[in-house]
């Protein structure tokens, strides 16, 4: 069953169910079903599990009764299911997609790291983060043979007080030029992503690419459900960092170049303004911090971290 529907007919359809009374008695045998699921969990022994079954429930049969959802519809919806299941695989998650895609993953980092001071805001994972990314010095670069032009990145890692933060662990990963991000190649090269430790002074460098707007992958139920709403799947150009310490809560954010046109119609919710940096374009020939030698032009920016005490 296709997830594709007629616009008009769906849009009249959901109009007559929408403004159409519900019989009492039919509204009695909706509730009591409700009623029913909720009870089954009655015996539940783990608490916390017991209250996201019983408000799943409650709100995902609230949503069925709302838009008075047609069996062919929910058949859709299982098949968009079936297909994001299939199409999942080690490197691609689909159903990380759909929860970006959704806000669904925004919303879950919203909640789960709440504002505290000046702390670094915290932003969405994304699906393309690997655990073995290789480590560079301070001042190295992270791009290893990825294409796209060259950015200096630098900063300092704090706590709120402002004390610097040693050894703090920074993973940084993108995507290259033409959108992709290593793991999307065949080959299982590391590109485009490294891990470092800030200094004694907190502070960290290294070369990275000026990053550059690209798709989400959109050849698959995500993409055809996006192109179905009419959305764009792109996404604002970024910069992943991921940054760990003892002293402080692991921040999980990106940076935004400024004026970058996809913007805040990033395809999964995750600009914050705070997180807009300046990314200085360079002219060819101008010296780097490092001495380094570039052909032709390269960026700068400055992103200074600051991690909220553990358990904030």
């Amino acid at each position: 069953m296709s997830i594709h529907v007629n616009p008009g007919s769906a849009q009249a359809g959901a109009q007559g169910r929408v403004h159409r009374e519900i019989d009492p008695g039919q509204e009695a045998v909706e509730a009591k079903l409700v009623e029913n699921v909720v009870a089954s969990f009655a015996d539940c022994p783990d608490p916390r599990l017991k209250e996201l079954m019983v408000a799943l429930v409650k709100h995902l049969h609230a949503f069925i009764r709302e838009v008075r959802l047609t069996e062919q519809e929910w058949g859709a919806a299982i098949d968009f299911l079936t297909r994001a299941g299939h199409i999942t695989d080690d490197v691609r998650q689909e159903f990380i997609l759909l929860s970006d895609t959704l806000g669904a993953s925004m919303q879950t980092i919203n909640v789960n790291n709440a504002a505290y001071k000046d702390a670094t805001e915290a932003t969405v994972f994304g699906p393309f983060f690997v655990g073995d990314a290789p480590h560079v010095e301070l001042g190295g670069d992270v791009a290893f043979g990825a294409p796209g032009e060259p950015c200096w990145v630098e900063g300092t890692v704090t706590d709120t007080d402002g004390n610097p933060l040693p050894g703090a662990r920074i993973e940084v990963w993108e995507a290259d030029e033409a959108g992709l991000y290593d793991v999307q190649y065949d080959g299982g090269k590391r590109t485009a992503r490294g891990h470092l430790f800030s200094a004694e002074d907190g502070g960290y460098r290294f070369w990275a690419l000026t990053p550059t707007p690209y798709p989400i992958p959109d050849d698959g139920p995500v993409g055809q459900m996006l192109t179905a709403v009419g959305r764009s799947p792109l996404r604002a150009a970024h910069l992943h960092f991921m940054v760990s310490h003892d002293n402080g809560r692991t921040l999980v954010t990106h940076i935004f170049p400024e004026g970058d046109p996809i913007g805040w119609n990033d395809s999964v919710f995750g600009v914050k303004e705070s997180l807009i940096k300046k990314f200085e374009r360079q002219p060819a020939g101008t010296p780097t911090p490092d001495g380094r030698t570039i052909e032709g032009t390269w960026s700068k920016v400055r992103f200074d971290i600051v991690l909220a005490p553990p358990g904030v």
